[in-house]
């Protein structure tokens, strides 16, 4: 089974950037959050965890499969 060098490089550097785009997002909806209405305030929260969690679990579904060759 071959790894794909691409996607190795993009993986590796998007593990690093992922944790600053989290803390910059968190503060930006920190910022605006009490601007919003009840209903933009639920959809935001909720659009922050589902992403957050999906990313975090394709960049460990992708260093799993493609940087250790599995």
């Amino acid at each position: 089974v071959l790894a794909s060098l691409p996607l190795q490089v993009m993986l590796y550097f998007n593990v690093y950037y992922f944790p600053v785009w989290c803390l910059t997002e968190g503060m930006m909806l920190q910022l605006k959050y009490h601007l919003l209405p009840w209903h933009y305030q639920f959809l935001l929260i909720t659009a922050f965890l589902i992403l957050s969690l999906a990313e975090g679990f394709r960049l460990y579904l992708g260093y799993l499969g493609n940087l250790q060759e599995k």
